[in-house]
């Protein structure tokens, strides 16, 4: 890292917003679909660009996303113009779908740990980049992008501590496979600084810059200090969910993903671009705990906008 704290930090970023696929998934209570068309669209107001909205997958897996076909025709209807939607898709029949509604843009996933892939998808690690086979490259034949998710990165709540080497390999696989970004996660929020920086760098020694990605879930508080370690390094792409919404299914204890309100309020303030409008933001983050009712743990939507200064 340099000497001098931010040296290397780039000037502007671009965050994947995630809350309307990783945020509602993990709510127990099925958000209705005009909820969801209104946070895309307060989510789309306040120029966040980038938006995982849902995901193809069984709605025995997944009930709170069963909507995924209607709700994705309708976004991309509505919305294409003015975003890049994305949705996940873990197999050729997700696949099928995510091209009948219109979609540009679709997301794979596996963990680095083979317990928790297997109570996520039922599947080895190597089975499920097998299986990827089926819909990497047939997405791209179609003329769609596909963003991969490599899970658990920082820890597993079954295994404990994952081997850097471990991760790093599927990263690298992932991209190899054809998925333009990989975005590297800390499934249970159990991240410090100094393992982030050993993650980061190893990542950044096999991947291109903009081929990377952080996702940070808030779990323990340190989701914001290892973004400052990331954009020590250089990363500029980092995933966030308004309001600090999200969780695992499968990861027991896991918090949200990093506030998106949060994350840009530090990067502003820091005199990073995101092209978002903070003040809008916020009111998207209030949306959203209307939406799900409940209060969500997001600071800035909650203890409001001060003066910046870079």
């Amino acid at each position: 890292m340099s000497n001098v704290l931010f040296d290397s930090a780039p000037g502007e970023v671009s965050i994947y917003e995630v809350s309307p696929r990783d945020g509602l998934q993990n709510e127990s209570a099925t958000v209705p679909l005009a909820g969801k068309l209104r946070l895309l669209d307060a989510l789309i107001v306040a120029g966040l660009r980038r938006i995982e909205m849902t995901s193809f997958v069984s709605p025995r897996w997944i009930p709170q996303l069963a909507d995924a076909d209607e709700l994705a025709e309708i976004a991309n209807d509505r919305f294409a113009g003015d975003v890049a939607l994305s949705a996940l898709c873990p197999n050729a029949q997700g696949l099928a779908r995510a091209k009948k509604a219109g979609m540009k843009e679709i997301a794979v996933f596996v963990s680095a740990s083979e317990t928790h892939n297997k109570k996520n998808v039922n599947k080895t690690i190597d089975a499920t980049l097998g299986a990827f086979e089926e819909t990497i490259g047939p997405a791209r034949e179609a003329g769609i992008r596909v963003r991969g998710y490599v899970s658990t990165v920082w820890g597993c709540p079954y295994e404990g501590a994952v081997p850097v080497e471990q991760s790093i390999r599927i990263v690298k696989r992932l991209h190899e496979m054809g998925c333009y970004q990989v975005s590297i996660s800390d499934t249970i929020g159990s991240g410090t600084p100094r393992f982030t920086r050993d993650v980061m760098t190893r990542a950044l020694e096999e991947l291109p810059l903009d081929a990377i990605a952080m996702h940070m879930h808030d779990t323990r508080g340190t989701a914001l200090a290892n973004i400052v370690v990331g954009l020590e390094l250089g990363i500029r792409h980092f995933d966030a969910a308004v309001g600090g919404l999200g969780g695992c299914p499968y990861a027991p204890g896991a918090a949200g993903n990093v506030a998106t309100e949060d994350l840009v309020y530090m990067l502003e303030g820091m005199g990073i671009r995101t092209g978002i409008d903070l003040e809008r933001l916020v009111e998207a983050a209030r949306a959203a705990e209307s939406i799900v009712g409940r209060v969500l743990p997001g600071k800035v939507h909650r203890a409001g906008i001060r003066s910046l200064r870079a």
